[in-house]
Parts: C-alpha cells; sequence; structure tokens
C-alpha cells in the first residue's frame, strides 16, 4: 500500500471546510442564534398544529432557571418523562424571564402524570433533604441503636435465615438435563485430551483452591464431538441446528453444552466470534422447558440475559428467534428502545429477557419485570459491563434473584473485576478457556501494521476505498464521534455510500447503520469502540483502524468483527509516534498469532521502553528529601 499512494492533501482542507460551513452557513454567531430561536418557534408551533383535537393541552409554569434541568444533557431527561407518560412535552422559552411555560399534550391522565413527574423532578434538593432528615429523626427515635455494641454476627445470621425463608417458598428447579452419549462416556483420558487439545486448546476445571480440584476434577464432563451426542434426547433442538446449516460445533460448544446441560454453573472464557452466544442459549431453551411449574403458571421470565450495549442485546434477541422451540418466547430491552414497547411485550408473558443492566433496573423498579422468577441467568461480555460501569447495576440486579439458579458468565479477558464478581455470586463454577488465558486476537485475521504521519491517514483510507472489491465490506474505527461524523459527511459529499454509528445516533439509526452493512446497502460502516463488541456480521471481510484503540484490549476486539464464521478476514491499522506506549504489547499480539511485525513497531517499544526508565530517574532526582527541605525553611526564618 505505501508504494502506491497518492496525493490527496486537498481532501481532508475540503472536508473541514465543508464542516464550518455546514456549522457556520449564516456566517454569523448572533445570526445563527436567532435562527436558532426561530426554529424553535417553529418547532412549538408546528407541534401544536399536528396534533388533532381529541388530545387535551394543559400548561404549567416552572422556574425559568430550572429548565435545564427538565430537559436533560442532550434532552434525554425529557425524553424520558414522555416515555413514561406517553405524552408529548414542549418547552417554550419566550413565555417571560423568571418563569417558562410547559406545554403537555396527551390524555387527561397522562397529563396528570407528567406534571406529578415534572414536579418531583423539580423539587428542590434542600426540601428533600430536611424531608428524609425528619424521616430518619423520627426512625431513630422509634429505635435508638447503640452501634458501639452492636452484634453484627447476630444481624448477620438474621439477614441469612431472611434470605433462606424467603426463597424456600419457591418451587425448587430442576437444572440436570444431560443425558450423556455411550460414545462420551467410553472416551479414555487421552481421547478427552486429544480433542481439547485439536479444538484450541481447550482448559477446564473448577475455581477452586488446588486440593478442591483434585477431589472433583471427575465431576467435569467431557468434551462432545458432535451435535447428536449433546441433544440426541432432544430432537427439536437438533432440528433447529440443522436447519441453520452448521457442520459442527465450534470449541466453546463442544465442552459448554455437556456442562450447561449437567446443570453447573459456567464461565466461559473465549474469543468474540466463536459461538459463545449458541453454547448458553441451546441449554437455556432445556432449561426453561423442563419446569415442573407450568409456562402460564409463572410470574415472570426463566432466562435472563444480561448485556453491556444495545447491539449486542439486540444481536443476542435476533439469534434467539432463529430457533422456534415450543413456542418459547424473548424480549429485548434496552435504554434507547420505546419503553412502552418493551414493557407491553414483558407484560404478554416472555421466557426470555435480554436486557442492558440501566433498562433493566428501571422496569424491575418500576414493578414491572419480576426476576424472582429467573432460574438462569447469563452474564454476557461481563469483562465489558464492568468497563463500562455496570457493575453496582449487577450487584443490585443479582440480590433479586434466586441463589440456587444456574449462572452463566461470558467474557472475551479475565480481569480480577470479573473473578470477583464470580467468586461473589456464582456456585462452584467451572471455568472453560478457549485458547488462552493471555490475550490474543482470532487466526483466521491478516493483521497489517502501516507507521505513517497522521496527514497520512485519510489519502490512505480513501485509497483503500477505492481498491475494495464488490463483495467487500469494512468497518472503519475511529477514536470521537465528532471524527466520524467529518468524514461521513466527506464522504457523502464525494458521492460514496456508507453508513455510520456511535453514541451520539439515534437507536433507530443505528439499527439501520447495521442493517445496511448486513444486507450490502453500503460496503462502509464507519464506527466508534461502540461497534467493536457483539456485532456480529458473518461477511465483514475488513477491518480498518484509522485511529489506534485506546487500549489492546480493544485492538483484539476490533479484529474480531472480521474473519468470522469460518471466514477469514484482513485487519489494516493506522499506527502514528503518539501510539508507542502500546507498541509493546501490539508485538505480543502479532507474534502469537504468528503476524508480520514491522520494525519500526520494534524500534517504537524500544524508545517507549528507554522514556518510561528515563523518566522514572528524573522524577526520582526531582522528589526532595522532605528533612533536608523542612530544615532549610527552618534555618531561612532564623
Amino acid at each position: 500500500m505505501d508504494t502506491n499512494r497518492k496525493n490527496f492533501g486537498n481532501s481532508s482542507h475540503f472536508s473541514k471546510s465543508y464542516t464550518q460551513s455546514s456549522r457556520y452557513s449564516d456566517g454569523d454567531g448572533r445570526r445563527r442564534s436567532n435562527y436558532s430561536k426561530k426554529r424553535e418557534n417553529l418547532s412549538y408551533d408546528s407541534i401544536h398544529d399536528s396534533f388533532d383535537d381529541k388530545l387535551e393541552k394543559f400548561i404549567i409554569h416552572i422556574e425559568t432557571d430550572k429548565v435545564g434541568k427538565l430537559i436533560g444533557r442532550s434532552g434525554s431527561n425529557i425524553r424520558e418523562l414522555q416515555d413514561k407518560t406517553n405524552t408529548k412535552i414542549q418547552v417554550d422559552r419566550s413565555t417571560g424571564n423568571d418563569t417558562t411555560a410547559v406545554t403537555i399534550i396527551g390524555s387527561k391522565e397522562a397529563q396528570e402524570q407528567a406534571k406529578q413527574l415534572i414536579e418531583e423532578s423539580l423539587m428542590d434538593s434542600s426540601y428533600l433533604l430536611s424531608k428524609k432528615e425528619g424521616q430518619e429523626k423520627q426512625q431513630n427515635n422509634e429505635s435508638q441503636i447503640d452501634f458501639n455494641n452492636f452484634d453484627w454476627s447476630q444481624a448477620s445470621q438474621k439477614c441469612d435465615d431472611f434470605q433462606k425463608e424467603k426463597w424456600s417458598k419457591l418451587v425448587p428447579i430442576i437444572k440436570n438435563f444431560y443425558k450423556e452419549h455411550p460414545d462420551v462416556t467410553n472416551m479414555t483420558k487421552e481421547q478427552v485430551a486429544h480433542i481439547r487439545q485439536i479444538n484450541n486448546n481447550i482448559e477446564v476445571r473448577y475455581m477452586f483452591d488446588e486440593q478442591e480440584k483434585q477431589s472433583q476434577v471427575f465431576d467435569i464432563p467431557n468434551p462432545i464431538e458432535t451435535f447428536e451426542q449433546a441433544f440426541e434426547s432432544y430432537s427439536d433442538i437438533l432440528e433447529e441446528i440443522r436447519k441453520q446449516g452448521f457442520v459442527k460445533p465450534s470449541p466453546i460448544q463442544c465442552q459448554a453444552w455437556p456442562v450447561l446441560l449437567s446443570g453447573k454453573d459456567l464461565i466461559g472464557i473465549a474469543q468474540t466470534g466463536t459461538g459463545k452466544t449458541l453454547a448458553f442459549l441451546l441449554p437455556a431453551l432445556i432449561h426453561i422447558e423442563g419446569q415442573e411449574t407450568p409456562r402460564s403458571e409463572r410470574n415472570g421470565p426463566n432466562v435472563l440475559v444480561m448485556a453491556p450495549t444495545r447491539e449486542l442485546a439486540l444481536q443476542i434477541e435476533k439469534e434467539v428467534n432463529k430457533y422456534s422451540y415450543h413456542g418459547i418466547k424473548a424480549v429485548c430491552v434496552y435504554g434507547g428502545g420505546s419503553r412502552k414497547e418493551q414493557v407491553n411485550m414483558v407484560l404478554k408473558g416472555v421466557e426470555i429477557v435480554i436486557a442492558t443492566p440501566g433498562r433493566l433496573n428501571d422496569l424491575v423498579e418500576a414493578n414491572i419485570l419480576n426476576i424472582s422468577s429467573v432460574t438462569y441467568l447469563v452474564l454476557d461480555e461481563a469483562d465489558r459491563m464492568l468497563d463500562m460501569g455496570f457493575e453496582p447495576q449487577i450487584r443490585k440486579t443479582l440480590l433479586d434473584i434466586r441463589p440456587d439458579r444456574q449462572t452463566v458468565m461470558t467474557s472475551a479477558t479475565w480481569p480480577q473485576g470479573v473473578r470477583r464478581l464470580a467468586q461473589s455470586y456464582m456456585q462452584n463454577p467451572i471455568q472453560i478457556f478457549v485458547g488462552s488465558l493471555d490475550l490474543a486476537t482470532v487466526h483466521t485475521v491478516v493483521q497489517k501494521i502501516y507507521i505513517i504521519d497522521e496527514p497520512e491517514k485519510i489519502d490512505m483510507m480513501h485509497q483503500f476505498f477505492r481498491e475494495m472489491g464488490p463483495k467487500d465490506k469494512v468497518i472503519v474505527f475511529f477514536g470521537k464521534k465528532s471524527r466520524v461524523d467529518d468524514i461521513a459527511s466527506d464522504l457523502a459529499l464525494q458521492g460514496m455510500n456508507c453508513q455510520s454509528i456511535h453514541g451520539g445516533r439515534e437507536q433507530s439509526d443505528r439499527e439501520q447503520a447495521l442493517e445496511d452493512l448486513k444486507t450490502g446497502e453500503v460496503q462502509i460502516l464507519l464506527a466508534t469502540d461502540v461497534a467493536s463488541r457483539g456485532i456480529d456480521i458473518e461477511d465483514v471481510s475488513h477491518v480498518l483502524n484509522y485511529d489506534f484503540p485506546r487500549d489492546i484490549e480493544e485492538y483484539v476486539h476490533r479484529v474480531g468483527r472480521t474473519g468470522r464464521a469460518g471466514r477469514t478476514g484482513e485487519s489494516i491499522t493506522f499506527m502514528t509516534r503518539k501510539d508507542w506506549s502500546l507498541a509493546r504489547q501490539l508485538i505480543n499480539i502479532l507474534e502469537e498469532a504468528n503476524q508480520e511485525v514491522p520494525v519500526e513497531v520494534y524500534k517504537m517499544a524500544d524508545r517507549y521502553a528507554a522514556w518510561k526508565e528515563k523518566r522514572a530517574q528524573e522524577k526520582q532526582f526531582e522528589r526532595p528529601d522532605r528533612s533536608d527541605y523542612s530544615n532549610r525553611r527552618s534555618n531561612r526564618r532564623w
């Protein structure tokens, strides 16, 4: 690619000029402000005209300085209010200085609910604090607790007794549905070891100390080699698998299906795109159907799958819907989707709920979703959920689910946070490692690294687009949302058809972008790391890292978007000298996958190591001795 570079220096200038002209088309900040106000008033009038007479209009006034709190960041608060109350809420900033008119459009019941929620959201925090303090004072007067002499062990025992009594009233769970095939039962130790080795070196063990591992090593089921060996007793499942055209189980499925069908908790550590979703899904379908309580008499879903992003949750829902098994229904609940539609589907009755942590807690707290009925829990991409700060929501959810459930945790990496979560909330889990605990990319992808300067990126990217074949598809990853928007505008002006996805786009637009790439409507998807995990588009031929990712884990996940489902792929990464801190980790990834490592990357790693060592020495000399410093100050005073 280096030898065929052309000079497109004007392209970036053209893109910049276009961005400026589109943002400041009137050439004057003041005129643009007036234009914005006219658009607000026009929008307000249009909304009033667009609703028919059946919808009531109700106006309340709020303090102007609280308008921002009502609207929320980027309109998030007001959108949530509208979704919850099924109303249209319009703020008219032109009504006065001290107060602002808020028009609520909808039924009378909806208006009253919206009015109450608005008042609660704007209630003065000092009032809420004083109210809370009053309640606490009243409670303290009723029962004074001496915490100095408090018996914590007794309180802990009471809490445990309460939990046992609470969950003891529930119908016991049936977990073990495994009927081991005779060929699997008769495997020798050597055969078992060989099967695991040829399936990406599978490692299986209990997450116990060494003595417990040794005593229970024989409890670990042998791996299977065919679909029939796992599901011979479930002909309907086998028929669904045949419809999908799969040839043989993936490595994670070979070992996970016997473990999960046996009713054991499982931690699956495997790279993205290795069939983890199907590994936990098919046993879940059998688990749902096998419970004693008829499905019509259950108070909620049996299976809960928690996922970090909307895209991954929707991808799992799509995978579930491929398998028609005894009328089992699934719903995906996630922030950004229509809350009303999701609530209606939950209330109609479903057996599987796929959810992002925020929307899940919302529906649980609103008493819309009862998760005490969950008997099979999946934490998918657990490492990603912890990276995104969802650990408090996850722990809160787990407290409301019966402790004797079957729990599955999947992850691409094995950080300390995931280990803590597993140790806290899983019962004697079996760990399955596919490949290695060390971070690694899939070996079906050719990885190419180009050391270039920042201004060269745009030209090389356009050169790549020109050389794409008619069946090629590429996901181009950027570090910032603004860069995605700028490049998308630039390509549109040049008549190139593409789509984009990032956290700032509406959910419907994000879903449409993925659908357009899947169907071939576009060949180019511009994305931030919101698309680096959970996006399962099998025929993506290339990944182009325009900006180097912020950490090596994201590099691995980006690369994993291609080379899926047995296909090969190619990853192209632009690396500048400012990315030198990740050079050594990148070398490890490339060498593990037998990829070519440019000499300059080795040099970058060496220079960064030398720089770090030099900085450490300088800091050591810069740090003065505190006692000498104090003595010098004391002498100066005297």
